[in-house]
Parts: structure tokens; C-alpha cells; sequence
């Protein structure tokens, strides 16, 4: 699979190099972009879904034994830790990608396009890396081996987190970040700064993105059950419509980002994604099913719109004559990127990237944020389209058309590097 150069590269470090430079990790992440593409086409071709990253798992499991690194496996179903010792004392820390496809038919025409199946709700779906998993794989790999091989320099160590089921774990599963987490990846060894780099969402191609605080959002899942009196179309009186009642919910519910929290604190977002209810026009039935998703980015408004949402939903049903059964499943939490950890690192990420372009916190979610819960993290948005087209002209993240410029991962693999090292060195 390597490339017999790059493994005879790694095997013999220049002579006199006792400094890990900048100049250096360059030259490294050149050397691996040919074998990194290699790795991104092959994980492109071959996608899996949520906790069924089994092929994705041996290959990078083969990929780090052949540079020797020893790879710890079958975490939290398929994840992969290993840690690469430097060769001097120092801290500890980690960089992390995640491994799972999504259930999208790829439409991208590529030579190398997915024809996966695979099973998602009970049926036969297409499978594809439409959100840049196989991008952020291909090169955390490439990072490794530019790590890999400096090690003997490096003052401190790196831990390499391959996480499986970012996406989410299939219905009746646990999996993700949290139970990497939960099955004790950081019990022994914790880092004192976690990594993580994102292709896409709308980045000047090849370019950086980031900010300091809240960078993207919580997400929680809720379904209200609105209980109402099944009766004839014709009669409504009889009963107790829930449908009614459901609209007027789903209204009320509106009013609580636009008029019940503090809108210059952070945004928030309610959303309505199913409604589902009645079996023929003139039956009016006995309950209605409203599912949606609510983003915030403060965990103690968070909170509070949990409990603002039923208290809503239950005064507009009983104002009917109706009840509600509120049910909420919490997701991840907001990922907050610490402010010192960018400051210290921006002149690395500045050297390595360029000039780093300042967002604002972004609406969906990423369970990068289990680890920067535990530990100072940094997450970062890498453009993925070519550096001279408007990346609102191109496919988003879950697009089937979506597509990653190849020249980017590049730049991702200096990043990681350029990360690790100043940080262990202290720049």
C-alpha cells in the first residue's frame, strides 16, 4: 500500500535534524500527497455506514502497521487509537477523523465514484462519503506518517483517533465519540489538546476556517405525541382534533427563539422535520406525531428551550381539551473551540494555511465536541472545492454531487502536522 519511497524516508531522517521545522513538515506532506490520494480514492470507492466501518477499519489498520505504528482496534465497534511516542519527553496530544459514509447515492461521476449498497431504515440505500469523512481519514493518515516520521525529534507524542459513526449511530445502537469516550480511550493517557479539521462548509477552497467560542451547534432530536379524540370529519365537536392542535404547536414553537430567549446572547434554532397523523380525509384522528431538531450554541439556553418547548406544547394541548407526551434526546453538544489554544495556534495555522478566515458559529453539529469537553480542542474548517471557484457555486456536504479539490489535502496534512508540532515544541 505505501509507497516504497515514502517508507524508506521514514526509515532514515536527515542527518542533523534534531529540530522538527516548519520547512521540514513541508517537505514531508509533499512527499505523502501521492499516497494520500491513493488512500482518499480508495476510501471514497469503498464507503460504509454508521458502525459498519468494518473494511474501512482494516485498511487503516493496515496502512499504520505498515508505517509501525501499533494500532489499538475494535474500539467503540471500529474505531482505531495508536500513539506515536516522540523520542523526547513532553506532552501528549491528539488529532481525530472520522470514518462513516452516508446513506446518499453518489451522483459526482468520478472514476473512482461510490457503487456501495447498503441498509439504512430497513432499506436498500446507496452509500457515499458526502461529507468529507474519507477526505479527513486520507489525511490524518498523511499526517501520521509525516509524524511518523520525525518522531525521534518530536518532544512529546501524538495520539491518532480514527472515530467511527459520527453521522450517528443506527436506531437501538450507541456509538460515536462518546462511547470512544465512555470505552476509556483517554483513561490512561489524557491529551492535553485535541485536533480536528472539517472539509467543506463553504470555505474558500484550500483555505482555513475557524473561530474562537462556539463554533458549531448543539443537536437535539425531540417528537411531541399530541393526544387529541378520534371523530368524523363532519362532526368535529365531538372529539378533540389534534392536528389542530398540532399546527397551533408548531407555531407556538416558533416564537420561542424569535420572542422567549435572548437573541444577542447566541441564535437557536427549532425545526419541524415530520409531521405524521390521520389514515383518510374525513376521519379526524386520535393523535398526531410532530419530530424535529433544535441547534444552540449556549448549554445553559439549551436547557432552557428544552423546557420552554414542553411547556409550550403542553398549555396549547390542554388549551383544546388535548395532551402531549414531549419526548427529547439529547445529541452533541455545541463544539466550542478554547480561545486560548486558537490564539497560541494561529501563527502555525497562518504558516502552514495562510491567512485564516473568521465564520460565524455554524447551525449544524459535529460530536467532535465530546472531546473538547474533556480537553482544550481546536476545530477547524479546510475548503474543499479549487482555491478559484465561489464555494457557494458548488455541492454542499451531503450533496450527492459533493466532491473534494484532491490539491486540499495537502493542506490538511500540513495543518495536522504543523499543529502537533508547535504545540509539543511550545511555539
Amino acid at each position: 500500500m505505501l509507497k516504497y519511497v515514502l517508507m524508506l524516508a521514514a526509515l532514515l531522517p536527515l542527518a542533523g535534524q534534531a529540530q522538527v521545522t516548519p520547512e521540514r513538515l513541508d517537505r514531508l506532506a509533499a512527499e505523502s500527497q501521492t499516497q494520500v490520494v491513493e488512500w482518499r480514492r480508495w476510501f471514497h470507492q469503498n464507503p460504509e455506514l454508521s458502525n459498519r466501518e468494518v473494511n474501512t477499519a482494516a485498511h487503516i489498520a493496515d496502512a499504520l502497521t505498515e508505517m509501525g505504528i501499533e494500532a489499538k482496534t475494535g474500539i467503540a465497534g471500529h474505531g482505531i487509537v495508536a500513539v506515536i511516542e516522540g523520542g523526547k519527553p513532553g506532552p501528549l496530544v491528539a488529532i481525530r477523523t472520522d470514518m462513516d459514509g452516508l446513506p446518499v447515492t453518489e451522483q459526482t461521476g468520478l472514476p473512482f465514484a461510490s457503487i456501495v449498497k447498503g441498509e439504512y431504515n430497513g432499506q436498500e440505500v446507496g452509500v457515499m462519503h458526502a461529507c468529507g469523512h474519507d477526505a479527513h481519514m486520507s489525511m490524518l493518515l498523511g499526517a501520521a506518517w509525516v509524524l511518523n516520521s520525525v518522531k525521534e525529534d518530536l518532544v512529546g507524542s501524538v495520539m491518532l483517533i480514527f472515530q467511527p459513526a459520527e453521522e450517528g449511530a443506527p436506531a437501538g445502537e450507541k456509538g460515536g465519540a462518546s462511547l470512544m469516550l465512555e470505552e476509556g480511550i483517554w483513561k490512561e493517557r489524557k491529551p492535553e489538546a485535541v485536533f480536528g479539521i472539517h472539509i467543506g462548509i463553504g470555505v474558500p477552497g484550500g483555505q482555513i476556517a475557524t473561530r474562537p467560542g462556539p463554533l458549531m451547534a448543539a443537536s437535539d432530536r425531540f417528537q411531541i405525541t399530541v393526544k387529541g379524540r378520534q371523530t368524523h370529519g363532519a362532526i368535529p365537536w365531538n372529539g378533540v382534533d389534534p392536528i389542530v392542535v398540532a399546527a397551533q404547536i408548531v407555531l407556538g414553537l416558533q416564537t420561542i427563539a424569535s420572542r422567549q430567549v435572548d437573541v444577542t446572547l447566541a441564535p437557536s434554532i427549532v425545526s419541524i422535520g415530520r409531521i405524521s397523523g390521520g389514515i383518510r380525509n374525513n376521519v379526524i384522528p386520535d393523535s398526531v406525531e410532530l419530530e424535529g431538531t433544535i441547534r444552540s450554541f449556549d448549554q445553559a439556553m439549551r436547557e432552557d428551550i428544552h423546557k420552554r418547548m414542553e411547556r409550550t406544547a403542553s398549555g396549547i394541548a390542554e388549551s383544546a381539551g388535548a395532551t402531549i407526551e414531549f419526548e427529547l434526546e439529547l445529541g452533541n453538544p455545541p463544539v466550542v473551540n478554547d480561545p486560548k489554544l486558537l490564539a497560541r495556534m494561529m501563527p502555525a495555522l497562518e504558516r502552514a494555511a495562510g491567512p485564516v478566515v473568521d465564520v460565524t458559529p455554524q447551525t449544524v453539529a459535529e460530536d467532535f465536541s465530546e472531546y473538547a469537553e474533556r480537553a482544550p480542542g481546536l476545530f477547524l474548517f479546510l475548503g474543499s472545492g479549487p482555491p478559484d471557484v465561489d464555494p457557494a457555486g458548488l455541492p454542499s456536504n451531503h450533496s450527492p454531487f459533493f466532491d473534494t479539490h484532491e490539491p486540499n489535502l495537502e493542506v490538511g496534512v500540513r495543518v495536522f502536522s504543523n499543529l502537533v508540532v508547535a504545540y509539543l515544541q511550545g511555539r
